[in-house]
C-alpha cells in the first residue's frame, strides 16, 4: 500500500487518463485487470490506487515504486506494452508523470 511521506526515496507516478462517460468504466476494468495481473506483481511496485472523477471524464492512477527503473521496466514489458496500447485506444489521452513528494498534510498527526 502506498504511504505518502516527505522522506520517500522511491518514485511516485501519477497518470491521468482523459475518457468519456461511455468509456470510463471500460477503461477502469482494463486498468484494474492490469493492476491485478501485471503491475502489482512487478519488481519494485509498492502499491497504487485508481480514481474516477464525478463526471466520469478523468481517471487518475497513483503508484509508488522502489526506483524509477522499476517503473520504466514495467512499462517496457511486452505485456504492459500490449495493455497500454489497448487502454490508449479507449482514451482521448493519457499521461504518466513522475513526481517527488514535497509536503504531506495529515490532520491526524497534528
Amino acid at each position: 500500500m502506498p504511504k505518502i511521506t516527505t522522506g520517500f526515496s522511491g518514485q511516485t507516478v501519477i497518470t491521468t487518463f482523459e475518457v468519456t462517460p461511455g468509456s470510463a468504466h471500460d477503461v477502469l476494468e482494463l486498468l484494474t485487470d492490469a493492476w491485478d495481473h501485471v503491475i502489482s506483481r512487478q519488481s519494485g511496485c509498492l502499491g497504487g490506487a485508481i480514481h474516477l472523477n464525478d463526471a466520469q471524464t478523468r481517471i487518475a492512477t497513483y503508484s509508488q515504486w522502489q526506483d524509477r527503473n522499476d517503473y520504466q521496466a514495467m512499462l517496457r514489458s511486452p505485456e504492459m506494452r500490449r495493455r497500454n496500447r489497448e487502454i490508449h485506444d479507449m482514451c482521448k489521452s493519457f499521461e504518466p508523470v513522475m513526481y517527488e513528494v514535497q509536503s504531506v498534510f495529515d490532520p491526524a498527526l497534528s
